[in-house]
């Protein structure tokens, strides 16, 4: 079987990086609006046997099953496990509950994901070992899947090393073969720091996205714009009050 796994941190400590930016009120509402773009995205995926969201929280349980998704409680520990930790349980859940295959594991902060990045994902481990798609601005994982799902480890919470580098590193390391890297802008697009809001607010327009709950949410709470630092630097920005 071929399982899309989708985990999620607990509303409660969702996306503390933007906490400069938003409220934790305001943070819980993203998360649910980004949850409700992708599980509107997933109603028209038809390429994975199962699809199970992983997650603490009974709101996001409750929206997983309207949308027709396996939901699965988390257990949380003190002290908290790494998110390799929780992507590795995940992946034994996936194992021994539902003799998964392959496993591809995707994120809510992945708004721009489309029903054809997840047809073309699921088409290229059908024969290959390992897809990873690199986060575009960030040396991250936006998109991973292995087949068998235990062939090799996650690398998200490496202390030195970004996640894709290190991944494709290990991989190489593991005597991995058939490793394809899935590039692509839109599911390599992730939200995680202040500068990436407010890319998304300007991609969802040009990409013609401004129905979904994520757009609505940013056009309503967003307070600041984004410009170049100077005319010569395409990569360093400054963020002004609108």
């Amino acid at each position: 079987m071929s399982i899309l796994l989708i985990p999620i941190a607990p509303l409660s400590r969702t996306k503390s990086r933007l906490r400069d930016c938003f409220s934790k009120t305001q943070l819980k509402e993203l998360t649910i609006c980004m949850f409700k773009d992708l599980g509107n995205t997933l109603s028209y995926v038809d390429c994975f046997d199962e699809i199970i969201v992983y997650c603490n929280d009974e709101e996001i349980l409750t929206l997983a099953d309207k949308f027709n998704l396996i939901g699965m409680k988390e257990e949380l520990t003190t002290p908290r496990k790494s998110f390799d930790e929780v992507i590795s349980d995940l992946n034994v859940i996936a194992l021994e509950q539902f003799n998964a295959k392959t496993t591809v594991f995707t994120f809510l902060d992945t708004i721009l994901i489309s029903p054809k990045n997840f047809n073309e994902i699921a088409h290229l481990i059908e024969d290959n070992q390992l897809i990873v798609c690199p986060a575009i601005h960030s040396a991250g994982i936006s998109v991973i899947g292995r087949k068998p799902p235990n062939i090799i480890p996650t690398y998200f919470s490496d202390p030195t090393t970004p996640s894709f580098v290190a991944q494709m590193r290990n991989a190489k390391k593991h005597g991995l073969t058939k490793i394809k890297v899935y590039d692509s802008f839109r599911a390599g697009f992730d939200i995680d720091v202040k500068q990436d809001l407010l890319l998304a607010y300007e991609y969802l327009k040009i990409l013609d996205l401004t129905e979904t709950f994520t757009y609505r949410f940013l056009k309503d709470n967003l307070t600041l714009s984004i410009q170049k630092s100077n005319t010569q630097n395409n990569r360093i920005f400054q963020f002004r009050e609108k």
